[in-house]
């Protein structure tokens, strides 16, 4: 098993992918690819996987940020993927559960709305039997004056009740990460911005790819026996590229959501709520902020670089206002927010939010195998389906030992091993203690027990470093420490990786990034060499983000 996973030794993993030949090669760093790297690993097959972006740049970080069930997939009589991924939910909170937490959702019934008081609790009920949601979780029906108590700022004319069940709030980007640690763990080689610009062929035949480093301009020749295209909103250039585009195709939809600060917005409980148009939006509590979305509308732009169009930003702030008037939300009320995009499995006559969420296989006369849709929540069942199909051939192919099961159901992720779901409260609070004793404040302490769990150690060892003070430059501990962390173990190579993906803190402590951002640009160029124009060109990359994120556009 190899334990290392430094931005630091980035090249050296790449030149080791080009002197190998593997089993299966996975292209696309989000949270499918993550999650078939993981699996494959696991089961003891030679693996690799590049990344054209960083790990979780595209839609894995830029979801609601739940891990749920799909309760309104019911409505279009979805009841197999409800069952299906909504089971899952449970594996991924036990398997990681300090990148996942129990969300009590809120859902209010209205006049004229959507959802009547018996539609309402027979939909949850179902909805409670097929995900096999636990006793404590189950469904609670509310009168109008209990959900006016437990949520103030809704709305009170025409409110009749209300509907409570729990859903699952998530970190995406980290859970990603967390899952693609996991797979390095366990043998996989794994490298992000690298772009698979071509396939090597024999005969027809995929045997890898020519990848090409987005940093170096480097081109390497990647060999492996069974090449996977998880590559999300990519999946049809690749299979063109392939040329194997043919029958299905995706059909991308943009979702938006926006940030404000818990002062201005303050919301006491997660609310899943009807619009007048009949689309449903969640605004979440997280760290002191509200978060609101989403949108769903038709995106035909480039995937690697949406945006809050303004049209976007009134829907979600009308639905705010609607919803909850008495907080009268403005444009310039919003701190931050974030666009994705969806890649579904397009179905001629459905709009955007009619378009099933269900994932599928397809595998081309080449051999290139491509899974595309599915929903954050189903990832880990989704790569258990991909690799079944590509250790099946590779038995048939090969002479080779055959390949076992999947076994990751019951696997902590990387900073899972914390005593499942049970145990992390009681965790969390030693390793709080811990780091208090180290010479940290309480919330810092906090903040790093809660966001990297059993990894927290890792973090404290720095501590002991005699660089660990010298190199302050003006950054707090606690975020030096996270900053060498996504050095040297998880991969992080420009700012937008530290800030957005490694940390969230673009999205939900924004200022801080403003505050920071100079001190942490000159101590990543200084770790990992940047020349010049390099420092230059990611401190504007990063400045694009923070103006985008905010609406300065």
């Amino acid at each position: 098993m190899t334990t290392s996973f430094s931005a630091e030794k980035r090249t050296e993993y790449l030149d080791r992918m080009a002197n190998a030949h593997f089993d299966i090669l996975i292209i696309g760093g989000g949270i499918t690819g993550a999650g078939i790297a993981l699996d494959a690993a696991s089961r003891g097959l030679k693996t690799a996987l590049v990344e054209m972006q960083d790990f979780a740049a595209g839609t894995s970080s830029r979801s609601t940020k739940l891990v749920h069930g799909g309760l309104r997939y019911l409505k279009q009589f979805e009841v197999k993927m409800v069952a299906e991924v909504g089971r899952e939910r449970a594996v991924v909170y036990e398997n990681g559960p300090h990148v996942t937490t129990p969300e009590p959702m809120l859902l209010p019934i209205y006049t004229a709305g959507t959802f009547g008081r018996f539609s309402t609790s027979i939909g949850l009920m179902v909805y409670d039997r097929l995900a096999g949601v636990k006793r404590s979780e189950r469904r609670q029906m509310l009168n109008a004056g209990a959900v006016s108590d437990s949520e103030p700022l809704l709305r009170k004319e025409g409110l009749l009740g209300g509907g409570r069940y729990v859903e699952y709030r998530t970190d995406d980007a980290r859970l990603t990460i967390e899952v693609m640690k996991e797979a390095v763990r366990r043998g996989a080689l794994a490298v992000n911005y690298v772009k698979a610009a071509a396939f090597l062929k024999e005969n027809g035949v995929i045997t890898g790819i020519q990848a090409v480093d987005q940093i170096s301009g480097q081109s390497y020749d990647l060999r492996a026996t069974k090449v996977i295209n998880a590559s999300g909103p990519w999946v049809d250039e690749l299979r063109k590229i392939d040329g194997s585009r043919q029958g299905k195709t995706l059909q991308m939809t943009k979702g938006i959501h926006l940030v404000f600060d818990g002062t201005r917005f303050p919301l006491r409980q997660a609310v899943y709520f009807d619009t007048p148009d009949g689309r449903m939006v969640f605004a979440i509590p997280r760290d002191g902020k509200t978060y609101v979305g989403t949108t769903d509308t038709v995106f035909e732009d480039d995937p690697a670089h949406p945006l809050i169009s303004e049209p976007d930003r009134d829907y979600v702030i009308d639905a705010v206002n609607g919803m909850f008037p008495g907080v009268r939300i403005r444009a310039e009320d919003v701190e931050s927010g974030w666009a994705g995009v969806r890649p579904l499995i397009h179905e001629e006559g459905k709009g955007p939010s009619e378009i099933s969420r269900k994932d599928e296989v397809w595998v081309a006369p080449s051999g290139l195998i491509t899974i595309a849709g599915g929903k954050l929540t189903g990832y880990r069942k989704m790569a258990e389906m991909v690799v079944d199909l590509a250790a099946r051939q590779l038995e048939q192919e090969t002479t080779g030992v055959p390949v076992g099961p999947c076994i990751t159901k019951k696997m902590p992720i990387s900073g899972g091993d914390v005593g499942g779901s049970a145990g992390f409260g009681a965790y969390a609070e030693r390793k709080i203690k811990d780091g208090v004793a180290l010479g940290l404040d309480r919330s810092a302490a906090e903040r790093l027990a809660r966001v990297y769990g059993s990894n927290v150690d890792a973090l404290y060892e720095r501590m002991s470093d005699p660089r660990a003070k010298a190199e302050l430059h003006g950054m707090p501990q606690e975020l030096l420490l996270m900053l060498r962390y996504a050095i040297e173990e998880e991969m992080a190579l420009t700012p937008a990786d530290f800030f957005v993906r490694r940390t969230g803190d673009l999205f939900f402590r924004i200022d801080e990034v403003h505050q920071y951002k100079v001190v942490v640009i000159q101590y990543m160029a200084e770790r990992l060499g940047w020349r010049e124009e390099q420092a230059i060109r990611f401190a504007n990359e990063l400045d694009q983000l923070l103006m985008e994120a905010s609406g300065k556009i």
